[in-house]
């Protein structure tokens, strides 16, 4: 993968060309195969690039078309590049390269920003025309490469890394106090916000053109949910997996070693069996374990490993988290806590030392439903169209007191039940409570928490949809704001912490449109989760795998604030004379002595608070 840069000259200062060498060093992990800028009387751009697709130095970037006029700087790859440069050809255009850089950019003069509905694949690409000084920028339809840009009057820049933004000395690094709020709710600080005041994430889907000092952004894709699909469930099973495995083939071009991440869940084993049905030498794997069995994936992982013949490598996870979690908030440049990065990086790292790109099992959670809180957000929606509203909050009220126990569990579900359904699923999906706001935030930023509204994120995406039930509006809430914002920002960061390209074949567009229309009620059937991916899956997973149950990355929270991360997270909370900025530190002693007792497990919001600290100690 690569990591892309630039701005305006007059941003870029009394160096310009300097300050581009300062963006892109910074980015060296995404691209440490060749690094390059370009910068003329307007626009400066930069590239760092990791071999994929030609390792020539005929793809070196930025590239410019043979008159200068176009210059593009690309992030990701396009599957379909192989049509697209045909067709090109024939339309007269002549290729210097073999990359699928050189078809966007034809593309691009060809078609413009209609050129989007062509590509299938992954990417963030910026092109420069120097003749109309217009600046063209676009991220894929699911997000899974990054976008960052920077806005202020006549000023702008873009890049792969918040990080590569903030190496420009005029652009400032104030908080943005309401994308801390959103962070402590969601773990993440979902698009188009950033941590940082006046810098943006361009949305998945989404363009952006840059002309005259002036920016115009719009949206060339989304997902329909309206039109659902007829047929048997045998029939659109077979239909499914077919759609699956061109999906994973067309994945499966590379210059360079291939192998795959093998968590031994569903979706994980069902790519790797397709990449094993399609090469011809052993598929290479890898997996992380806990020592932890409730927890640990990693024996079953080597099991169906083995059945496969794949080359497998393992590694167990220990007392690795102090040492590493430092540099796991380097990389992603702004807070984010969903404590599976630590995994990830971890599996990224064990690949990268055998393959540099790897294939991924991410995504089917999203469009097949298989994530635990779809259940359970099913059975409050069914309880919502049983019982009154005013029998429903009367019995939330009279719960409330309850800290702990069945009565908590209880008030949590008539909360969530009293509730309109795109709130309550932002109960859902929000990993603090107002009680703990109370307790916890400085009182400038309880002040702000009253009057803010954080969950505008998910009401947003809910109306939005067009699904024809609540399941397919909450499956079209996180396909836009959840995978996106935290899953597809996890695996990016850690993967290019390691100088790894991951590529995930169900989050190919073609097959999230085609899974939208797949009835909801063959995705949950009867509280099976993923009914219809199960059963496409069947004719190539044997049946311990389909049934065995979902952990996903869970790592121990719990134990390690009170063992490993003990000592370190006490230091850090306690010791930052920032915190007091955003924290009420004395509600903060009352839950870490809560947790250390073992009264409550307070693993997750202790986690978030930890994050943050360690992010302002290098903000």
């Amino acid at each position: 993968m690569c990591g892309i840069a630039g701005a305006t000259r007059k941003l870029l200062g009394n160096s310009p060309e300097k300050t581009l060498q300062c963006m892109n060093e910074v980015m060296l992990h995404r691209g440490p195969d060749m690094g390059e800028i370009v910068c003329d009387d307007m626009m400066g751009l930069c590239h760092r690039r990791l071999s994929i697709i030609d390792l020539s130095e005929d793809g070196r970037q930025p590239m410019s078309t043979p008159d200068g006029r176009y210059t593009i700087v690309f992030n990701g790859e396009i599957y379909n590049f192989p049509e697209l440069r045909q067709e090109l050809q024939e339309l007269g255009y002549a290729f210097r390269s073999k990359t699928d850089t050189e078809v966007l950019l034809y593309l691009y003069v060809e078609y413009g920003p209609s050129s989007l509905a062509r590509i299938r694949g992954m990417f963030a690409y910026v092109i420069w025309d120097n003749v109309e000084k217009k600046l063209f920028g676009a991220r894929d339809r699911i997000g899974k490469k990054p976008f960052y840009y920077y806005r202020r009057g006549h000023d702008f820049a873009f890049a792969s890394e918040l990080k590569s933004l903030l190496a420009i000395e005029a652009i400032p690094r104030k908080v943005d106090n309401t994308a801390f709020l959103d962070y402590l709710h969601y773990l993440f600080i979902p698009h188009p916000k950033t941590i940082y005041q006046d810098i943006y994430k361009l949305e998945p889907g989404q363009y952006v053109i840059w002309q005259e000092n002036r920016m115009t952004l719009d949206y060339y894709w989304d997902v329909d949910f309206s039109r659902p699909l007829q047929g048997s469930a045998e029939e659109l099973a077979e239909a499914l997996l077919a759609e699956i495995r061109e999906a994973t083939t067309c994945r499966l071009i590379s210059d360079v070693p291939l192998g795959a991440f093998l968590s031994g869940g569903v979706d994980s084993s069902g790519i790797v069996a397709l990449m094993a049905e399609a090469l011809d030498e052993p598929v290479s794997t890898c997996s992380i374990g806990f020592h932890d069995k409730t927890i640990d994936e990693a024996a079953d992982a080597g099991k169906f490993a083995g059945t496969l013949h794949t080359n497998h490598r393992e590694h167990y996870i220990q007392d690795e988290p102090a040492r590493i979690v430092k540099k796991l908030i380097y990389h992603f440049d702004e807070p984010f806590a969903d404590s599976s990065m630590v995994p990830t990086y971890y599996v990224s790292h064990l690949a990268r030392r055998h393959v540099t790109v790897a294939l991924s099992g991410d995504g089917g959670d999203e469009s097949f439903a298989g994530y635990q809180k779809y259940s359970a957000d099913l059975l409050e929606n069914r309880i919502r169209s049983l019982f009154p509203h005013f029998l429903l909050e009367t019995g939330a009220w009279c719960t409330g007191r309850f800290r702990s126990g069945l009565l908590k569990r209880l008030n949590s579900l008539l909360r969530s039940t009293s509730l309109p359904p795109e709130k309550a699923f932002f109960l859902t999906n929000s990993f603090v409570t107002s009680r703990q706001l109370q307790h916890i935030l400085s009182d400038k930023l309880l002040r702000l928490s009253g009057s803010y509204n954080a969950s505008k994120h998910i009401t947003r995406y809910y109306e939005q949809a067009n699904g024809p039930d609540h399941l397919a509006r909450i499956l079209y809430t996180d396909l836009k704001m959840y995978l996106p914002g935290d899953i597809l920002v996890k695996v990016d960061r850690m993967s290019m912490a390691n100088s790894l390209e991951v590529r995930s074949p169900l989050l190919d567009h073609k097959l999230i449109e085609f899974a939208a229309r797949i009835p909801s009620n063959l995705k949950m059937r009867n509280g099976e989760k993923k009914y219809i991916l199960k059963k496409a899956f069947g004719r190539i997973l044997p049946r311990e795998i389909l049934e065995r149950r979902k952990h996903g990355f869970v790592v121990p929270l719990a134990h390690w604030f009170r063992y490993e991360l003990r000592d370190m997270a006490e230091k850090s909370i306690f010791g930052n004379d920032l915190m007091p900025d955003y924290f009420n530190i004395e509600g903060i002693r009352t839950i870490w002595a809560e947790h250390q007792q073992g009264r409550v497990d307070h693993g997750t919001l202790l986690w978030t608070i930890f994050i943050f600290s360690l992010w302002l100690e290098g903000a």
